[in-house]
């Protein structure tokens, strides 16, 4: 998960947090869903949407961006994304956009285009960067705070979040989902960390009997991280590491699945195992909108379809000889975006050195596909 999807985890889990973070009380909330929508015949998706209560029709619709690079043509995107949703949806008369920046230093020059509309009620803009060194926040703002602090400030700040939790009665979130969240956080911003570094960090000697600690660091983790790092020696260190990543990975959107969907039947969790870090990250993006099994068995056969797809046309043009197992595995750790660029660029080609050169250069264009994406 990108760090912005980090910031949708917050909403979903506790949409108090983002009231919160425009100034609002937490009660502001109450009957508020958080979704993620896309915009019917168009390429545009829509961030995040809060939806108010169908009986409150008086409290506004809000529109959330969330914005960690800098993009000079946000607001024409926003905007035009915007529009064409109240156009799509004719019952919503109240609204609000929201970006969140991670530094104020992000926002695009361009201004003049909707000057009036970023100068009025219709949109605000929150700087994440003016949060760190702030005398006193609530405990939710007090995580997206977590979020953009820096690394070597980002421990005291985890413990004293922990700390504050048992004494603020009236925080929206359970010890257990604020324990829940600040790990996923931690873990975050610092994806190298063992378990026993991680509750260090915390100041949780008792790690082991927490709900959080069960599911991420249950057995068949540990030993398939121990066993991927035993290959990694014998095959290379950064094999054995990208092997202990894909572990970690697949951890993380368990748990999340789990979270939004319940249990996951066993086939469905050996056909996620096989996936590659990139395809977890994709994934990770994607189960933000499942509502049901249903669409992660068709996110999965979507995959498996292209990638067949994928292949079939190669060997069509590359020739049918015998194609190397390491060679087919590459393919097939292909994420979505990478194997349809590959149907693309690969109109043509009549030599395997070409699809060679080709993932080399997808590997030099991305040379760490870490597994902070996912998070």
């Amino acid at each position: 998960m990108k760090t912005d999807s980090l910031f949708y985890l917050l909403f979903q889990t506790a949409p108090a947090i983002f009231f919160e973070l425009i100034g609002q009380p937490a009660i502001a909330a109450s009957g508020y869903r958080f979704s993620s929508v896309e915009l019917k015949q168009t390429a545009f998706r829509l961030d995040g949407v809060f939806w108010p209560p169908e009986e409150a029709a008086d409290q506004p619709l809000y529109f959330v961006e969330v914005q960690f690079q800098k993009d000079e043509r946000l607001y024409r995107r926003l905007f035009a994304e915007v529009f064409l949703f109240l156009q799509q949806h004719p019952e919503v008369t109240r609204w609000q956009a929201v970006v969140i920046y991670a530094r104020a230093s992000l926002e695009p020059t361009d201004q003049a285009t909707y000057g009036s509309l970023l100068g009025s009620g219709q949109c605000q803009r929150v700087y994440l960067d003016a949060l760190v060194g702030a005398e006193s926040w609530t405990l939710g703002v007090g995580l997206v705070r977590l979020v953009v602090e820096p690394p070597h400030q980002a421990a005291r700040l985890a413990r004293s979040l922990l700390e504050q939790a048992q004494t603020e009665p009236r925080s929206p979130l359970s010890p257990e989902q604020i324990l829940e969240l600040i790990e996923t956080i931690v873990v975050y911003k610092f994806p190298t960390l063992s378990r026993e570094e991680i509750a260090a960090m915390l100041g949780i000697t008792e790690l082991r009997q927490t709900r959080v600690f069960q599911e991420f660091y249950e057995e068949g983790l540990q030993q398939g991280q121990q066993q991927g790092l035993q290959e990694g020696l014998q095959a290379g260190r950064q094999e054995g590491l990208q092997a202990g990543r894909q572990e970690e990975g697949l951890v993380l959107i368990l748990r999340q699945l789990r979270r939004r969907l319940g249990e996951l039947p066993t086939e469905l969790r050996a056909a996620m195992a096989e996936l590659s870090v990139a395809q977890l990250e994709e994934l990770g993006e994607a189960l933000l909108d499942f509502e049901g099994l249903p669409d992660l068995e068709d996110w999965l056969a979507q995959l498996s379809q292209l990638r067949e797809q994928v292949l079939t046309d190669l060997g069509q043009q590359l020739g049918p000889e015998p194609w190397p197992p390491e060679l087919i595995a590459e393919v097939n750790a292909l994420s979505f975006d990478q194997l349809a660029s590959l149907m693309e660029v690969a109109v043509g080609w009549t030599d395997r050195a070409e699809l060679l050169a080709w993932l080399e250069a997808q590997l030099a264009a991305e040379p760490e596909l870490d597994i902070d994406d996912i998070r």
